[in-house]
């Protein structure tokens, strides 16, 4: 049976700039960062206290994924502070924390425009 997801992939543009996005501001560390096919590198992230890794990577015929939705959602405990964390270092939030009956979630984006949403547990 499935116990796991291994890792999610976003689709960027310019992978350094998503690697500096992604540890610099979002506090995430490189697990790999290898040559791929000649025109990019695999580079897979680790989050911290998580199993779940994130894979900074386009598919090649996928470009038109880049700058959307992602159907990635992060956890925070604390999805205020972490927001304010995140603001500070310079991330784009479209929707500041909200509150409802089922928790407390907001809406950012990265370096390429990928948005992803920060949710309590």
């Amino acid at each position: 049976m499935i116990k796991a997801i291994k890792f999610v992939t976003i689709a960027v543009r310019d992978q350094d700039r998503a690697l500096e996005f992604y540890t610099k501001k979002l506090g995430m560390r490189v697990i790999t960062d290898s040559p791929f096919d000649g025109t990019q590198r695999w580079i897979e992230l680790g989050i911290p206290r998580a199993d779940t890794k994130i894979v900074l990577f386009t598919m090649q015929g996928h470009e038109q994924m880049i700058g959307h939705f992602q159907n990635i959602t992060f956890v925070a405990d604390d999805v205020e502070k972490t927001a304010a964390e995140l603001k500070a270092r310079g991330v784009e939030f479209t929707q500041d924390p909200q509150k409802a009956d089922w928790g407390t979630s907001a809406i950012f984006k990265d370096q390429d425009g990928n948005v992803f949403v920060l949710s309590t547990p």
